[in-house]
């Protein structure tokens, strides 16, 4: 677990307590924990750990995807002291979470993961899924596998995560225009990936 805590400037923390920019539930944890309650650091965890892992689960496959939550974490719990008042805290998590991504992909160099370290891997107790849904679900991830990692960041951000075009654009802090664009690639090159499996959208 994290030890070390968060160096605190207390004029912007005493700033966010004065002020209604913070009114939100992720908001008022981070206030409290800047105003010396660490100890919340466990809630925003477990608010949002399951939407960072599946995000990371869509960009990196199941390969060392604890690590990689860890290590999204960890940044966050630095980069608090520095986060924007005003900004919103989930659009900036899914920035670095997508930075987290970045980087273990750069480190993987050149090797590409193989279809079955894609292979769905539940982290929940649901009740397993059907040959059929598995299969598909096994196709979505070797598809997104082909993808060019600017494509695949923008569909799965947009089309499996359900975020809006201008929030993409605010977490890769790239033009909406572009967003646009790759998307457009990516469900291009999707569609033909499983059109070549026989499966015709």
């Amino acid at each position: 677990m994290i030890n070390t805590r968060p160096q605190v400037n207390p004029g912007p923390v005493e700033d966010c307590l004065r002020e209604p920019a913070v009114v939100d539930a992720d908001g008022e944890i981070i206030v409290a924990i800047l105003a010396g309650q660490p100890s919340r650091f466990r809630l925003l965890y477990r608010r949002h750990q399951q939407r960072v892992r599946s995000l990371l689960f869509q960009l990196c496959g199941p390969s060392a995807l604890d690590d990689l939550v860890q290590e999204v974490f960890l940044r966050v719990w630095k980069g608090l002291p520095r986060m924007e008042r005003r900004a919103k805290f989930t659009t900036w998590l899914y920035r670095i979470t997508c930075n987290v991504a970045s980087d273990f992909r750069r480190q993987a160099g050149k090797r590409r993961q193989q279809a079955e370290t894609l292979q769905y891997e539940a982290h929940t107790l649901a009740p397993a899924p059907d040959l059929l849904e598995l299969h598909y679900q096994d196709l979505v991830q070797r598809g997104l596998a082909v993808l060019k990692v600017d494509q695949r960041t923008v569909l799965v951000l947009h089309d499996l995560e359900g975020l809006a075009q201008k929030e993409v654009s605010e977490i890769l802090r790239i033009p909406v225009g572009t967003v646009k664009s790759r998307l457009f690639h990516a469900r291009q090159n999707l569609r033909q990936f499983l059109y070549q499996e026989g499966i015709a959208l």
